[in-house]
């Protein structure tokens, strides 16, 4: 055993590097503030990534697991259209409700562990929706899956802004994106073929089982937060930051164009299914819950929206997003099945794309408060998922597919004249800089 007074000196050697490699962390971070946050190829990144795309995986695959069930669902309680939809409509407005006081929970309990518990909950509840007797039932447990799921989107976009630096975080929530793609993409096409083997109830029994693995997934892989502060946030300061978000231009019309975006993606998919298994077509129930393998594009395209952003501008990117989806609805009339297929792949492509790119401009546009921030986002982003469904398929039960492709029509020109306001005011507000400055 060494001296005493060699132990000692040892320690004070010890003592002396530790607080020199604090004083050398604390500098460094005074000196770039994002120093200790993660970025692409370093530690952490790449478990992070993987958390979050499971994350991404479960909330849509539960979230629109009725989707491509209901022909099989309408035909089993014998129920119309726009009455089934709402078994999709019931999930979506559900986490519209819920996503805004789940974002101040998530404030105070943090982001992770809101995450966690959504995902455990809403899984709980998929296991459960299987065993509805009916259709008002049914319509309930969703609802209820809809608000378990929204502490999810409520918290994802906040901790990646949180933890994620800022040059990689329309990459970093690309690929969250991404994973609602595959999940929506899945789940869909996971119910198809199994309803058409057990029935739409073996089907969400079978996505049930997926969440489950998804919620594990989730909670081994997702590191700890190492950016978050803790904070009660009440209902009277909780107001007060929602009025702050809401009177800013730009915030509203990101909001604006999630909501649009949505409203047009809802109606096609709620009501794709029966434009499929219908005259001309005919598909089988798995062909035809297969044509959701067009998801795959949309995690191309979210993936690579950093990229256009990059390339074209934020509103550039929108521009070439909104013109997209129209491009692929009015494709989408035509009775030759492999048009119809790519006018989904195009609906798809511009649909993602536009949600990432303004999905991520509302975590970077917001300074204080992202959580409420992404909250009211998601928000305004899932009313119009509900619009959209419960409107798309009214509008197929009163007029048919093109009724549908107007609706979705109407909703990106919408989407198309707020993003040219926007673009006229930005370059109003260039020349009225370039005369002061010339002054």
């Amino acid at each position: 055993m060494p001296p005493a007074d060699t132990r000692a000196s040892a320690g004070t050697r010890a003592d002396a590097s530790a607080l020199s490699s604090t004083t050398a962390d604390s500098a460094a971070t005074a000196a770039d503030p994002e120093a200790g946050k993660l970025r692409p190829g370093g530690p952490g990144y790449r478990r992070m990534s993987f958390a979050l795309f499971a994350a991404g995986i479960s909330t849509f695959a539960l979230l629109y697991s009725t989707q491509a069930l209901l022909p099989a669902i309408s035909d089993d309680l014998g129920v119309r259209p726009d009455q089934a939809s709402w078994t999709v409509s019931a999930a979506t407005f559900g986490l519209a409700l819920a996503v805004l006081p789940l974002s101040a929970c998530s404030e105070r309990f943090g982001r992770r562990t809101m995450m966690t518990v959504s995902l455990s909950v809403a899984a709980v509840i998929a296991m459960l929706v299987p065993f509805a007797p009916s259709l008002g039932t049914l319509i309930a447990l969703r609802g209820l899956q809809g608000v378990a799921l929204a502490g999810v989107p409520a918290s994802a976009m906040a901790f990646l802004a949180e933890e994620v630096r800022a040059k990689a975080l329309v990459a970093a929530v690309g690929l969250f994106v991404a994973g609602n793609s595959i999940g929506g993409m899945s789940g869909r096409i996971v119910t198809g073929w199994v309803a058409q083997a057990w029935g739409w109830r073996a089907g969400l029994a079978a996505v049930g089982a997926m969440a489950v693995v998804c919620a594990v997934a989730f909670r081994v892989l997702v590191p700890k937060a190492r950016h978050f502060t803790p904070k009660a946030v009440g209902p009277k300061a909780l107001a007060k930051t929602i009025g702050k978000h809401l009177s800013d231009p730009l915030l509203c019309r990101l909001y604006a164009i999630g909501a649009l975006f949505m409203t047009v993606f809802g109606a096609v998919y709620t009501v794709i299914g029966y434009r499929l298994v219908g005259e001309p077509f005919s598909l089988p129930q798995g062909i035809a819950g297969s044509v959701f393998l067009v998801y795959l594009v949309g995690t191309v395209s979210s993936a690579a929206a950093g990229r256009l952003v990059g390339r074209l501008g934020r509103r550039g990117a929108l521009y070439l997003a909104v013109g997209t989806t129209a491009t692929g609805l009015l494709l989408s009339l035509a009775d030759v099945l492999i048009l119809v297929v790519l006018g989904l792949v195009l609906i798809t492509a511009g649909f993602f794309a536009g949600h990432a790119v303004a999905s991520s401009a509302v975590s970077r546009t917001a300074k204080t408060a992202r959580a409420q921030a992404s909250a009211l986002y998601q928000s305004a982003y899932y009313i119009g998922s509900s619009v959209g469904g419960a409107l798309g398929a009214a509008a197929f039960h009163a007029g048919g597919w093109p009724a549908t492709v107007t609706l979705g029509l109407l909703a990106m020109v919408a989407a198309a004249s707020v993003t040219l306001y926007a673009t006229r005011k930005a370059v109003a507000e260039q020349r009225v800089l370039h005369m002061q400055k010339a002054a």
